[in-house]
């Protein structure tokens, strides 16, 4: 896990696309407010309905936000890699949050109060813009998952997940296998489906020789069909 004597390395480096649209005096000030947390596995970083006080930004390990529906159905909303920010929405919106995070795998993770970071805000302009730019950028892919999970068929649902996950956490040695294991209740929870016809999908690709399964590790086989099917159903 990540150290505190690592934590000037990690801003300036890790952090960079925000650093750099930072004045001097504010990246002194980041640096005197920044600090790392570890969680372990399924450990909750923030539970829905908490007030929103940290700026958290994953910096290595992987997260995960959802949300319970009825009957506590769980419904993962958005996966996090390594560098990417998070937790900041219901700040600005002046709400609670609406949603959880938690580590999906051991995780280490920044954070700076927020009200830091609209002291920051307010007295530069650029680093406006690029929350805003942020903001803007999942607020497109949320308009997007919305039309996957409401107009697509269970197996084009599923095949868009894997090919998510390919894209947001890469593939191991072989260009093949998903560099994270999944449970069938975390892949229907990002599909919106059951347990159940996570499972029987998932062995459909199987017997069509879409992927390979061994226990959570998933391996692709076939992405041009798994696309296809992402696309068409």
């Amino acid at each position: 896990m990540i150290k505190k004597s690592d934590l000037e390395q990690i801003i300036s480096q890790d952090l960079s696309e925000l650093w750099n649209v930072l004045l001097p005096e504010q990246r002194r000030i980041v640096s005197q407010h920044f600090s790392i947390q570890n969680y372990k596995k399924n450990q909750i970083i923030y539970a829905e309905g908490e007030m929103p006080e940290q700026l958290w930004c994953l910096l290595e390990g992987k997260v995960k936000t959802f949300k319970s529906g009825v009957g506590e159905r769980v419904q993962i909303i958005r996966l996090y890699r390594p560098v990417q920010y998070f937790g900041y929405r219901a700040y600005f919106a002046g709400e609670n949050y609406t949603s959880s995070a938690s580590a999906f795998e051991p995780s280490a993770v920044g954070c700076i109060p927020m009200k830091i970071v609209e002291e920051l805000i307010r007295a530069n302009n650029n680093l406006a813009m690029f929350f805003i730019h942020e903001l803007s950028r999942n607020l497109g892919g949320s308009d997007n998952k919305l039309v996957t999970l409401t107009q697509k068929h269970i197996r084009g649902r599923l095949a868009e997940a894997l090919l998510l996950l390919a894209d947001n956490y890469g593939l191991e040695d072989d260009d093949a296998t998903l560099r994270i294991c999944m449970s069938r209740e975390d892949l229907a929870s990002l599909s919106n489906m059951t347990s159940s016809n996570a499972t029987r999908t998932l062995g459909a690709f199987v017997e069509e020789q879409l992927i390979l399964v061994d226990g959570r590790r998933i391996k692709i086989i076939n992405p041009q069909r798994l696309r296809k099917i992402s696309r068409f159903g």
